[in-house]
């Protein structure tokens, strides 16, 4: 048994109750016992003990939308739908199965760095995604990039998406899922997409993708089947599966919010990813009203360009803030749950993981409170600040120890299971070769449209 304890103990769960001078005991992957470290000490004397005076320990984040990658900072300036076009299909089409598993590992472990304990990777050739997972200790959920159509038949398939299911999903002690993945709507023809509802009702599990991104994509989502992204799902049968979840949903309306409840689909809500492609501000504020669960995603290291959630729940405050003209919208609490207990909810998982609840899984992390951002930190009346500062002050850099199901996988700021280093130097060997592949790909494509027009 481990008794971690704390100056500070944030539960998250259904109360938000905090601890100071707290502990949590774990045995195993899971939680056996929360409360004051004295308490804990009298009860459980044999525990290994570690304490972190100046921490505060609380839930693994939980990141509901990302994809692996390395492109960062060279995929810029672009809206969604040519940013697509230009940059990142090309990309998929000159893709390697040795690069697409080193961008995982190198994002995992970014990942776990910043606080994040649970991953939603939309990615390609994903066993090697599986294989960085299980090594490096993460909660992932993995969703290959599926396409099923002539025009896009450079992506993953239903078919390898099914061999994943069956090879990897509930591995590595149940911390391995596996949904089935589209791209995007447009990305599949209808004899597909039923084969997907198949596929998650015979497998029993989940269903991602990407909805109401851009104002193009319900302008021709309108013009393709004669009714907005959300319904058009509806219609097709794929909100009825065991669980789904849509990433962006920023160009709703209200009749689709209401369709988001109705089938309780997940969200993930992609802040900067939806600045930078200025994509637009999804109504996050609306959502939650109706009871809707949004999570927190960062979108994929290109979009971004980074993978601290920490950053994105201040980002996700303060865009709801600018875009509803309102200080108050979008309050610390609400994103703190939005990152931990709502991003769980949205994956089906709330039973499992996002808070500190006895009988759930040990998924916890340490955040240092002596730094100048967290700086005053008032505790205890009416200026408690602790979640104030989380959202708005503290950087993933700050997390300083990472533990999923009971094991630590981060400590001191450290990556314990693997060399950091290794997977930097890796990653800059083998981009130049990517981006040559991707341009010269481009430069036959040009050339074949020139003949084509000169013909």
């Amino acid at each position: 048994m481990k008794l971690l304890s704390a100056g500070h103990v944030l539960t998250m769960n259904s109360s938000l109750d905090y601890i100071q001078d707290g502990a949590v005991l774990v045995k195993g992957q899971v939680i056996q016992a929360i409360g004051k470290r004295e308490e804990l000490l009298k009860q459980f004397p044999d525990a290994i003990h570690e304490h972190f005076p100046n921490g505060l320990l609380m839930p693994g984040l939980i990141n509901t939308h990302c994809h692996s990658g390395l492109l960062r900072g060279t995929a810029e300036g672009l809206p969604v739908w040519d940013w697509l076009q230009q940059f990142i299909d090309p990309m998929h089409r000159v893709l390697l199965p040795e690069d697409a598993k080193l961008a995982s590992y190198l994002c995992y472990a970014e990942a776990l760095l910043s606080g994040t304990t649970t991953i939603v990777d939309m990615w390609r050739y994903m066993d090697g995604s599986a294989e960085a997972a299980e090594d490096l200790g993460i909660r992932a959920v993995l969703v290959p990039y599926v396409a099923e159509h002539p025009d896009h038949n450079y992506f993953e398939t239903l078919d390898s998406n099914e061999a994943l299911i069956k090879r990897w999903h509930m591995r590595a002690e149940g911390r391995i899922q596996v949904w089935v993945g589209l791209e995007h709507l447009f990305y599949a023809e209808d004899l597909a997409l039923g084969r997907i509802q198949k596929m998650c009702q015979d497998y029993q599990t989940g269903f991602h993708t990407h909805s109401n991104e851009s104002k193009f994509d319900v302008v021709e989502n309108l013009k393709r089947y004669g009714m907005r992204p959300v319904q058009t799902l509806e219609k097709l049968g794929m909100l009825d599966v065991p669980k789904c979840l849509l990433a962006h949903c920023v160009w709703l309306d209200d009749d689709e919010i209401q369709l988001l409840k109705h089938y309780d689909v997940g969200v993930a809500h992609n802040p900067i990813s939806n600045m930078k492609l200025a994509s637009g501000a999804a109504p996050v504020t609306q959502m939650l009203k109706q009871g809707v669960a949004v999570g927190l995603g960062t979108d994929g290291e290109k979009e971004n360009n980074n993978l601290d959630l920490f950053e994105e729940m201040k980002t996700a405050s303060l865009l709801a803030k600018f875009s509803n003209l309102d200080a108050a919208a979008l309050d610390s609490w609400s994103v703190c749950q939005m990152a931990t207990r709502d991003g769980a909810r949205a994956l089906g998982l709330e039973q499992q993981i996002g808070s500190i609840e006895v009988g759930k899984q040990a998924d916890l992390i340490v955040v240092n409170t002596a730094t100048p951002r967290m700086t005053p930190l008032i505790s205890q009346g009416s200026l408690f600040n602790l979640h104030t500062n989380l959202v708005h002050a503290v950087q993933g850099q700050d997390v300083v120890m990472t533990m999923v199901a009971g094991k630590v996988l981060v400590k001191n700021g450290q990556l314990l299971n693997a060399d950091l280093q290794q997977f930097i130097d890796q990653i800059n060997f083998a981009a130049p070769a990517l981006f040559k592949r991707r341009s010269d790909w481009l430069s036959l494509r040009g050339a074949a449209v020139n003949e084509l027009q000169r013909t």
